[in-house]
C-alpha cells in the first residue's frame, strides 16, 4: 500500500498575535512543539502558525509486504511500514516489487490512553529502487548453472520435464507438457510503434470431477518461480484485481489502494482453481488482465493502472458437474463465450472407463501410495523394519526426474537469458492450422 504524497512541516513559524514577532520552533516526529512565549512582548500568546514562513517537505507512508517467491506453502507474509521524506516520495505505485534501505525503528503500542508494553518496528526509509528483475531473489550459483546446461544437452528433456511435474498423477502426458511451457512463457513482443503483444500463455483445463486438476495447479504452483493460488469461491473481483480500502494506514482516515492476485503474480503464474464456481460478474475483471496484461482501477476516486503481466492457469467443472457424451461440448462449458477465446490452451479431461487404462492407473496410485506410507513409517516410527535402501527403491518409482528446486533454477534462468525466434517451417505451420482451424468453424 502507498499513501499520497503529503507535505510535512519541519520548521514551524509562529506569528504572536499581539506583537507579530515570528518564533521559529524545528518540529520531529513526537508531535507537534508550540512556543511557550513570544520572545518579543513575552505574553503566552494567542499564536498563529504561518504557513509561508515555515519550512516543508514530501512524506509518505507505504506498507512494504515479502513477496510470494519468498513464501513456501502458503505462510502469511510479514509486512512493515516505512515513512519515506524529501524527493523519494511519490515514485512507487501498490503492487510494485520494492527494496528499501533504511533505518529501524520502535514505536510503543497504545490502547486508548494508556501504553502498552508491546512495541512496533517501522522503518525510516533513506532509498527505495523499484525491482523490475523477474527473478532477482533466485539465486542461481555458478554449479547450478553448469546443471541447467548440462541438463539442457539431454535428448529427451521435454519428456524429463513432463516426468517431473505432479509425478503422483498418472498420465495427461500433453497437458503436462503444456504447463512446462506455460512456465517457461512466450516471448513478449515490442513492437516499433511502442504497442506491445503478450508472450504469455494462458491454459484451461475443463473436465470431471476426481481427474487431479487441483493437484496437477498445486504442484505448479510450487515449481514457478513466482505464483499466486486462488480458488474460485473464495475469491471476489476486488481480490483478484485490486481493492480500494479505507483504514487509518497513514495519519487520518484515506483509500489505499491494495494489490489483488493477479497483480501479486506479475511476471509468474496466477493458479484459479473452480472456474466455474465464481459469479459471472467477478469472473469479467480478469477479461482485461488477460488480453491487455494490465488492470485499471477507478473506485473511490483513485485511477489507476496497475500491471499484471502473468499467465493464467485455470480449473472448471463442466456445466453438470461432469461431461455428458451426448450433449454437444460448447453448451456444456459454462463460461462467458469472451473469457474462454482468451485463453490460447483449453484441455478437456474426461474420465471415461478403459480396462487397460484403469489398471496402469491403479497400479500407479497403489505404488505412490505405498511409497507415501513407507516414507511416513521410515520417519515417523523408531522400530520400523525397512531400510532406507527399500525406501528410496519405492520411492524412486515416484519421485520427480529433475528435483523441484532444480526445475524453478531452470525456468528462472531460461526466462532471463533466452529469447528465441521462429522459424520459417514453424510460422507456415501455424499458418496452415489456423486457416485449417477457420474453415472447420
Amino acid at each position: 500500500k502507498a499513501t499520497d504524497v503529503r507535505p510535512k512541516i519541519v520548521e514551524a513559524a509562529f506569528e504572536c498575535q499581539r506583537c507579530g514577532t515570528m518564533t521559529y520552533i524545528p518540529q520531529n516526529d513526537s508531535g507537534f512543539q508550540e512556543p511557550h512565549e513570544c520572545q518579543g512582548c513575552e505574553r503566552q500568546g494567542p499564536f498563529r502558525v504561518n504557513n509561508n514562513e515555515s519550512k516543508f517537505i514530501d512524506s509518505q507512508q507505504l506498507r512494504i509486504q515479502e513477496s510470494p517467491e519468498g513464501l513456501r506453502g502458503g505462510e502469511t507474509p510479514q509486512n512493515i511500514d516505512v515513512n519515506l521524506e524529501d524527493d523519494i516520495c511519490g515514485k512507487v505505485t501498490p503492487g510494485d516489487h520494492v527494496t528499501v534501505v533504511g533505518r529501524l525503528e520502535m514505536e510503543q503500542v497504545t490502547s486508548g490512553q494508556e501504553k502498552t508494553t508491546v512495541f512496533d518496528p517501522y522503518m525510516e526509509g533513506v532509498s527505495v529502487v523499484i525491482e523490475d528483475e523477474e527473478f532477482e531473489d533466485m539465486d542461481i550459483t555458478d554449479e547450478d548453472k553448469q546443471e541447467i546446461l548440462e541438463l539442457s544437452t539431454h535428448e529427451n528433456i521435454y519428456d524429463e520435464m513432463v516426468a517431473s511435474v505432479a509425478p503422483s498423477i498418472y498420465g495427461y502426458e500433453q497437458e503436462k507438457l503444456s504447463m512446462i511451457l506455460q512456465l517457461f512463457s512466450g516471448v513478449t513482443k515490442h513492437l516499433p510503434d511502442g504497442s506491445r503483444i503478450r508472450g504469455d500463455l494462458h491454459m484451461l483445463l475443463i473436465g470431471d470431477p476426481g481427474t487431479g486438476k487441483s493437484q496437477m495447479l498445486s504442484y505448479i504452483r510450487n515449481i514457478a518461480p513466482r505464483s499466486v493460488y486462488t480458488s474460485g469461491k473464495g475469491s471476489s473481483s476486488a481480490g483478484l484485481t485490486a481493492a480500494a480500502v479505507r483504514d487509518d494506514f497513514g495519519d487520518g482516515q484515506q483509500w489505499t489502494l491494495e494489490a489483488g492476485a493477479l497483480v501479486l503474480a506479475d511476471k509468474g503464474i496466477a493458479a484459479v482453481d473452480e472456474l466455474d464456481k465464481m459469479r459471472s460478474e467477478d469472473r469479467s475483471a480478469m477479461h482485461e488482465a488477460l488480453e491487455q496484461q494490465q488492470i485499471s482501477v477507478s473506485k473511490a476516486g483513485i485511477n489507476a493502472t496497475l500491471k499484471s503481466r502473468c499467465s493464467l492457469l485455470g480449473a472448471a467443472n463442466p456445466k453438470y458437474g461432469r461431461f455428458d457424451q451426448y450433449e454437444p461440448i460448447g453448451e456444456q462449458i459454462d463460461l462467458e463465450p469472451a473469457l474462454i477465446s482468451r485463453f490460447d490452451l483449453i484441455f478437456t479431461v474426461t474420465d471415461s472407463p478403459d480396462p487397460d487404462h484403469d489398471a496402469k492407473l491403479a497400479d500407479h496410485i497403489l505404488t505412490t501410495n505405498y511409497a507415501g506410507e513407507l516414507n511416513t513409517q521410515r520417519t515417523e516410527m523408531a522400530t520400523s523394519n525397512f531400510t532406507q535402501e527399500q525406501v528410496d527403491e519405492v520411492t524412486q518409482e515416484v519421485a520427480p526426474v529433475i528435483d523441484a528446486e532444480l526445475l524453478r533454477k531452470y525456468i528462472a534462468y531460461a526466462k532471463r537469458n533466452c529469447y528465441p525466434t521462429m522459424t520459417d517451417e514453424a510460422r507456415a505451420a501455424i499458418r496452415e492450422f489456423y486457416v485449417d482451424l477457420r474453415a472447420k468453424g
